[in-house]
């Protein structure tokens, strides 16, 4: 971008508030040095962890509010009470306003969305967000999505996701026509719910801005055979967790057995060099970050209890989902499958959704 990337920082949100979300932000700094930032909370909280950190100090303008919204607050009640004066609303009001260019919250993460829906809206033809998350496989990385927006789904929006996922990949992985492929329970055609199915057939029509692979079951997820990976929230969040849940206990395994005896620790030192590579590579934080698509406005949700490296890669991602111009990409390549798709198979999508 010839300009600027503005990052508005809800400083309140998550478990440790300001004490993690500026040392990112300084982190995130140093490799993106021509970032502004606007953060949104307490004002003597927020000046205090800045005092170590001049060069943040100079890019950055703080708006105080004293209303946070709570990590265990309902979306209703969020809105109710935080709408309008919340560090979390008014980051995403900055988006809105054209102050910032993405908003990064650590916070309550049904209020994020119930709040962002509300202020910044859905974009032309699509009907729900997605949180699309980058996942490590043996190859580089994969997009994701939804893994927790929405409980439950139907064809057209898997076939929405698949287009958003696919605006995504292009974006960050720089590929002109990406890889698609629907979470299932199996490769044959036969398997799955009648959504998955349909969402499948509607797919395969060769003039899609894409490149669909078929069914991908749940152990082909980590050796990066798609670019996008498709399925609705509650799937994808059990995947999510489950994935970051295995990352922890194969580094607790690992510990445990470099450390049992003297020869183990002796060759734990000999082969320090392959652990540190394992354990950069294993590292959930450099993977933080959610982000919510289908909006007009860039969102990033970030893990509530990161520490401030976690909290940089979502900042990261913010600033790199600004610089490609993600929203526009969104909305082109969200128009491009819905002509493609002819009136047969809309109306296909429409009678499995009822």
């Amino acid at each position: 971008m010839g300009s600027p990337v503005t990052i508005a920082l809800d400083a309140m949100g998550g478990d440790f508030g300001p004490s993690v979300v500026i040392p990112a932000a300084a982190l995130s700094l140093i490799r993106h040095p021509d970032t502004h930032y606007i953060f949104f909370g307490r004002e003597s909280e927020i000046r205090e962890q800045m005092s170590d950190h001049s060069p943040l100090a100079a890019v950055s303008r703080i708006v105080h509010t004293d209303v946070a919204v709570s990590m265990n607050e309902k979306p209703s009640q969020a809105l109710r009470h935080g709408r309008w004066k919340s560090s979390m609303w008014l980051a995403l009001d900055a988006v809105k306003k054209g102050e910032a260019h993405a908003a990064v919250s650590a916070g309550n993460t049904g209020a994020l969305m119930a709040m962002a829906r509300f202020c910044l809206h859905m974009q032309p033809g699509i009907e729900r967000p997605a949180i699309a998350a980058l996942w490590p496989t043996l190859k580089s990385e994969s997009v994701v999505l939804d893994v927790g927006a929405n409980i439950g789904t139907n064809a057209r929006t898997l076939v929405d996701n698949a287009a958003m996922g696919a605006a995504l990949a292009r974006a960050l992985f720089s590929v002109d026509k990406p890889t698609v492929g629907l979470l299932n329970i199996g490769e044959e055609e036969i398997k799955g719910l009648d959504e998955v199915k349909a969402a499948a057939a509607a797919l395969r029509n060769p003039d899609l801005p894409i490149e669909y692979r078929g069914f991908v079951e749940g152990d082909a997820l980590g050796k990066g055979i798609v670019d996008v990976v498709v399925t609705e929230g509650f799937a994808g969040n059990i995947a999510l967790k489950t994935a970051e849940g295995t990352a922890k206990q194969i580094g607790a395994y690992l510990k445990a057995a470099m450390t049992r005896s003297l020869m183990a620790r002796l060759g734990a030192v000999l082969a320090q060099g392959a652990f540190q590579a394992l354990r950069a590579k294993m590292d959930i934080r450099k993977m933080n970050g959610g982000m919510f698509l289908g909006l007009n406005g860039l969102v990033i949700k970030s893990h509530g209890g990161a520490d401030a490296v976690g909290f940089a890669s979502a900042i990261d991602l913010g600033y790199d989902m600004a610089a490609s111009g993600l929203v526009a990409s969104i909305a082109r390549d969200v128009e491009r499958f819905h002509n493609a798709l002819n009136t047969k198979t809309e109306t296909a999508l429409k009678a499995v959704a009822q």
